[in-house]
């Protein structure tokens, strides 16, 4: 599926995954962050989320590195590259 699509539909969840510092600088509204660090330690919670999972950081590297991780568990998820462009698609959201 598209991401821009699954966005603008807001489905899914939007994780942000820059460190809380980058975050509390900026960020897409309704976004979870959970700095790529802390990933690995906190799996049964992201499994727990609504799938899927939208990751973004600053210019698309870490949510990359993150996607391929969680996809090794079998997480849905996508790499929406930086959290500016998730901010520009949500501010496109299709109301129903």
């Amino acid at each position: 599926m598209n991401v821009e699509k699954i966005i603008k539909e807001n489905k899914g969840t939007i994780l942000d995954v820059r460190t809380s510092r980058e975050f509390s600088g900026g960020s897409v509204s309704g976004s979870i962050n959970m700095p790529l660090n802390e990933i690995p330690e906190r799996i049964n919670e992201l499994k727990s989320m609504k799938a899927p999972l939208i990751l973004c950081c600053a210019s698309g590297a870490r949510s990359g590195q993150a996607n391929s991780f969680l996809e090794q568990y079998g997480i849905e998820c996508y790499n929406a590259g930086s959290w500016l462009n998730v901010n520009y698609f949500q501010s496109q959201t299709q109301t129903v």
